[in-house]
């Protein structure tokens, strides 16, 4: 589903992505871990379109998309979330899913004079759309309280649920359980596990919470200095010695 090719992004005389090579399976959920500074965010902004990269190739779904912008991707089916989350804080969280969908009608001046009708039946199926989104996050209770007033995890949910209203098909998930209450957090674990396997959402996830990642992600990726240590199962990348000097900061005598 996502090839990258020897990814290289400079900041002046800083590479902070050094050569990046993996690939993404459809179906998957890929972990990548790291310490802080690895170049993990940097990445996803490469992969989201948000930077284009000083070197190398990335490819989705079979076609080169090196250099596109996020909303050229977006409309590809790639999307992403963001460690702070971006909700418009004084639209209720209905309002903010119903946001979305991209292409309505109601956008056009002409379709509200001219095509009421359509519009008025296209947003009744975004709202329903919404209010079914909720329902699975399990979020109807504050449909209309401004976005705002949610809580941190309530916050992430929703940045899921948005991704939900769109035609996802690769998800990048930015640290998820980043200020999450463990409540929550296994909430959201809950359904990034049926989005990947009852819904067929691919989902990239950058975390720091190691639980999470041994629960969802197969493969793991671990990146430190910009470039990818090792990638294999939880386990055999946990237990890596370069893993444990880079990223737990131990030395491979101490260890053992």
């Amino acid at each position: 589903m996502l090839e990258l090719d020897q990814l290289v992004m400079d900041f002046g005389q800083f590479r902070a992505v050094n050569g990046c090579s993996f690939r993404v399976d459809k179906g998957s959920i890929t972990g990548l871990i790291g310490p802080n500074g690895a170049g993990k965010t940097t990445l996803f902004n490469l992969i989201a379109g948000a930077f284009h990269p000083t070197g190398g190739r990335i490819r989705f779904l079979g076609e080169d998309v090196t250099g596109l912008a996020s909303h050229q991707l977006f409309h590809k089916g790639l999307v992403r979330t963001f460690q702070i989350p971006h909700e418009f804080h004084k639209l209720t969280t209905l309002e903010n899913l119903m946001m979305v969908p991209p292409s309505q009608p109601g956008e056009s001046l002409f379709s509200n004079w001219f095509a009421w009708g359509r519009v008025s039946a296209a947003e009744r199926d975004v709202e329903r759309q919404a209010y079914e989104t909720l329902e699975f996050l399990e979020l109807t209770h504050v449909a209309h309280d401004p976005a705002g007033n949610l809580s941190g995890g309530q916050k992430k949910l929703l940045e899921l649920g948005r991704t939900m209203m769109t035609d996802a098909k690769l998800v990048l998930l930015d640290e998820p359980a980043a200020g999450v209450n463990r409540t929550l957090l296994r909430k959201l674990e809950t359904k990034i596990a049926i989005l990947n396997k009852e819904r067929g959402y691919t989902f990239i996830l950058i975390e720091h919470d190691m639980e999470m990642i041994e629960k969802l992600c197969a493969p793991v990726i671990c990146m430190a200095e910009g470039r990818v240590l090792i990638q294999g199962d939880f386990e055999t990348v946990r237990s890596d010695p370069q893993v444990l000097e880079a990223y737990l900061g131990e030395t491979t005598g101490a260890a053992a």
